[in-house]
């Protein structure tokens, strides 16, 4: 991503970090809660650390060492991303086990761990001395999309900036992408990123879901003794854990517009109860028949 665009996407973080970066203040360990543009900023970091031609203290996005870090092959960058949805405590300790060593194109080294929510238990303590008392120049980024789900001692020892998504930046990028108003308005609220909401804007399957939480939510509101008829028909295109978890999501979205009547808010309260119900390995179906049939008693 170039620097106008991430200075668009984040303007108030980015005008921050390069302060920092101007002051020589970068700290050694960060923790980045919230998706939109989090990993992008690591990268424009990492790049101010290692350009060769750099614009102040701005990366110039083209030289090799940017070019290498963008496309995560620059040996003194490494990124780590969760396995089968773990990252296992022997990766992270061979990570620490490098922490103490000096980079190959310099005394720097960036780690950069993606999803660290996902790090096993025993894997984040292994990184707590290290954050507590860095041995070489090393920076560490951890990144999450839900802070409440680290470890307490990780986040009292590394600083913490959110990136909240910007819906007014998305929103435009997806209407230049030559999406419809209703889709895009839908899309901006759902993603938690940039690349997630042009992925779903390519998704005929996606939409269809999309189409089939309309019908059933105008079905709750307006024809409740056929709103349960509907809950087979979601059931069978949503026919796996992803699009299950899409479709409550849609739900929620759909039902959060209806909070103005009484029904949209038992309505949301209901998928709320739903979505703990399937997380707890109640069926799909049987969560949303569970809430239809509990508002028609």
């Amino acid at each position: 991503m170039k620097i106008e665009e991430l200075a668009q996407l984040q303007p108030v973080l980015f005008e921050r970090f390069a302060q920092i970066l101007q002051q020589n203040r970068l700290n050694h360990a960060y923790l980045f809660t919230g998706a939109f543009g989090s990993f992008e900023m690591v990268q424009c970091l990492a790049q101010s650390l290692f350009c060769t031609n750099k614009n102040g203290v701005l990366p110039c996005g083209e030289c090799r060492n940017c070019r290498l870090i963008e496309e995560e092959d620059f040996s003194d960058v490494t990124v780590v991303r969760p396995i089968n949805h773990i990252i296992k405590t022997e990766r992270v300790r061979e990570l620490v086990r490098n922490f103490s060593q000096l980079g190959f194109e310099s005394n720097k080294q960036v780690f950069i761990i993606c999803d660290a929510e996902k790090m096993h238990v025993n894997a984040a303590n292994s990184l707590l001395k290290v954050i507590e008392e860095p041995q070489s120049e090393v920076y560490i980024f951890l990144l999450t999309a839900d802070e409440n789900l680290i470890l307490p001692t990780i986040k009292s020892r590394a600083q913490r900036f959110h990136f909240p998504k910007n819906e007014a930046y998305l929103l435009e990028k997806l209407e230049q992408a030559g999406v419809i108003k209703t889709q895009a308005e839908l899309l901006t609220a759902y993603s938690q990123t940039e690349e997630e909401a042009l992925r779903l804007a390519a998704s005929p399957a996606f939409f269809e879901l999309v189409n089939e939480c309309e019908r059933f939510v105008s079905l709750c509101l307006h024809q409740k003794e056929t709103a349960y008829l509907q809950v087979a028909k979601l059931a069978s295109l949503a026919d796996d854990k992803e699009k299950q978890g899409q479709v409550l999501k849609v739900l929620e979205i759909l039902f959060a517009k209806e909070m103005a009547t009484k029904c949209g808010r038992y309505y949301l309260d209901g998928i709320v109860t739903a979505r703990k119900m399937w997380q707890a390995n109640v069926s799909f179906q049987n969560a949303l028949e569970y809430m239809v049939l509990q508002e028609r008693s």
